[in-house]
């Protein structure tokens, strides 16, 4: 079995953030050891006032959640500016992303590469098809409105953007994204875009979709608690459409309580937990500055302009890949994501988040070190 494990090694398995337990059983590194830089998860955990007051609520396991889920819905309206009956919550992102693709049952789909490999997934398991709007190194992987909508065919149905996108760490305007919309309005097109790193920008009113969704019906926008509030164990996103004809077709054929009744409290406690909000984005702010500036000074790598908690790099240096990178890092303890296995991306680029400053600089000393 360990020789199998070494051959694994040896032909380059590429890991996720989700694959600690294999990580520990292949390099013999106890996962509680590792800390992920590549779950792009906030590195400050779960909101205090979650800590202190979640377990006073332990009492509603004890009956069924308001199928309509209203005060959660009213506490996600609030947090992002938008009217409650725009707002349909579902078991994490992944399943309203799921839910959505399923619905508008696209035969066509455009996703941009690279980007988060589920939307695939999905759209494939809906019998429909996809392609690729390929975004190139050379615009440092921004996407160029104007030729990209110049290029939009009639027979597509659906185009996905994630924004801030995975794994590039860019991002849209918002009025980019309404330009977008514009086109794919006249053209049959429904846009989703995904939000789930939109936290962690600076200007978050410039960026988000969701001021557009009273504007254009064919925009549904996500976003989850994962990423930003740190708690993906408790399966909880929200979607923005003001398209009522999907909402009511989703939710019909939407299984109910899909949200149990502690994560439906828990998301009503964090998105009022200020100091924690304005806490992680000062911190995501700082480090994503001090550490892209070091990056940029060795010669050896570039660093692509981040907007997110995270940053796409990419090796110069001759004979050094991210595999090579991937496994100085865990044997430390360190886990950053190998990136060539996104479409449009190869051997030479990896990606990891901004974590504590004592940590990212435990990482910067593995990542110069290897350029010297």
């Amino acid at each position: 079995m360990e020789k199998q494990e070494k051959q694994a090694i040896q032909q380059k398995e590429h890991f996720h953030g989700s694959d600690l337990e294999k990580i520990e059983r292949i390099y013999h590194i106890k996962k509680e050891e590792i800390t992920s830089f590549s779950a792009n998860i906030n590195p400050l955990g779960v909101s205090l006032k979650l800590r202190e007051t979640l377990a006073n609520h332990i009492d509603a396991i004890t009956s069924y959640p308001d199928r309509e889920y209203a005060s959660l819905r009213e506490s996600i309206a609030a947090y992002i500016k938008a009217s409650k009956e725009h707002i349909m919550v579902g078991n994490g992102s992944t399943e309203l992303i799921s839910s959505f693709i399923s619905v508008t049952a696209p035969k066509k789909a455009l996703l941009l590469a690279p980007t988060y490999s589920e939307y695939e997934r999905e759209i494939t398991l809906c019998g429909g098809n996809f392609s690729y709007y390929a975004l190139k190194k050379e615009l440092d992987f921004r996407l160029p409105v104007k030729e990209f909508t110049e290029q939009l065919s009639e027979d597509l149905d659906l185009l996905i953007l994630c924004n801030p996108n995975n794994p590039t760490s860019t991002t849209l305007t918002r009025e980019e994204i309404r330009q977008i919309l514009t086109a794919c309005k006249k053209k049959n097109i429904y846009v989703i875009v995904d939000e789930t790193y939109i936290e962690f920008t600076e200007n978050i009113s410039q960026i988000t979709a969701i001021g557009l969704v009273r504007e254009f019906d064919n925009l549904t926008v996500l976003r989850g608690i994962s990423k930003f509030f740190a708690a993906p164990g408790l399966r909880l996103g929200y979607a923005v459409c003001s398209n009522q004809h999907i909402l009511d077709e989703i939710k019909e054929k939407k299984n109910p309580w899909t949200i149990n009744s502690l994560a439906s409290i828990a998301g009503e406690i964090m998105f009022t937990d200020d100091a924690y909000i304005n806490a992680s984005r000062t911190l995501i702010s700082n480090e994503r500055q001090r550490l892209c500036a070091k990056l940029n000074q060795c010669p050896g790598l570039k660093a692509y302009p981040s907007t997110a908690n995270f940053v796409l790099v990419e090796i110069l240096k001759k004979g050094i890949t991210a595999f090579d990178l991937f496994e100085a890092a865990i044997r430390k303890g360190l886990m950053i994501r190998d990136c060539s296995t996104f479409e449009e991306l190869g051997e030479n680029f990896f990606r990891f988040c901004f974590m504590k400053p004592e940590k990212n600089d435990e990482l910067m000393d593995v990542i110069l070190g290897m350029m010297r």
